[in-house]
């Protein structure tokens, strides 16, 4: 059984339209194990000092406070070690992330965890995944004048990468503020787009 690995991050909640969709595509995935991680202000605190300091320090000599410090950012890169799909739901706030996903993204991206240096430059080393990013946009930034203004998927595209997530697709639910016509509107284009990538499974 394939394993899928959910990470959400709306301040809505289970009210969040880019959750829902997201929750739409795990179901036309083939049977999988569901993990979620919910990041909030609560569950996923921002890097420090001290913390970072404690990821250059070598495993075998971390003291047993830096090991407690990196105990988070331990579950969570086994978390991506262990899935086979990896599933975002990100929304856009101010044409980028929420801050709690780039609070995830400080925790996970670690040399010699994530990603080395080589003599080629920096390698992935999270490999053979599967990624969806499902947004959430109030605009339109997939194409139009606003293109300029989108920093969520170039950001989100470059730093997956960097750890070795380069199999990335991206389903974007957008223009959700400009009028209830165009949110249901924008919500029928995005399903006919996990349409067009995953058939919905029909019980026999």
């Amino acid at each position: 059984m394939s394993k899928v690995l959910l990470i959400h991050s709306s301040i809505f909640g289970s009210e969040s339209k880019s959750l829902g969709l997201a929750r739409e595509l795990i179901a036309r995935l083939p049977q999988a194990w569901l993990i979620e991680r919910p990041l909030s202000p609560d569950s996923m605190p921002h890097l420090d000092a001290e913390t970072l300091n404690a990821m250059r320090v070598p495993e075998a000599a971390r003291t047993n406070r830096q090991k407690e410090l990196l105990a988070l950012s331990d579950a969570l890169i086994a978390e991506l070690e262990d899935a086979d799909t990896i599933v975002l739901a990100v929304p856009m706030y101010n044409f980028s992330i929420s801050s709690t996903l780039k609070a995830w993204i400080d925790h996970v991206a670690r040399a010699g965890r994530t990603f080395r240096y080589t003599a080629a430059g920096p390698e992935g080393l999270l490999k053979s995944k599967k990624v969806f990013v499902v947004t959430a946009r109030g605009g339109v930034y997939s194409e139009g004048p606003n293109g300029a203004m989108d920093f969520q998927e170039p950001y989100l595209r470059a730093v997956l990468r960097f750890i070795g997530l380069d199999d990335v697709t991206f389903v974007h639910l957008e223009g959700l503020s400009v009028s209830p016509q165009g949110a249901a509107k924008a919500l029928a284009r995005a399903r006919d787009a996990l349409d067009n990538l995953l058939p919905s499974r029909v019980a026999a």
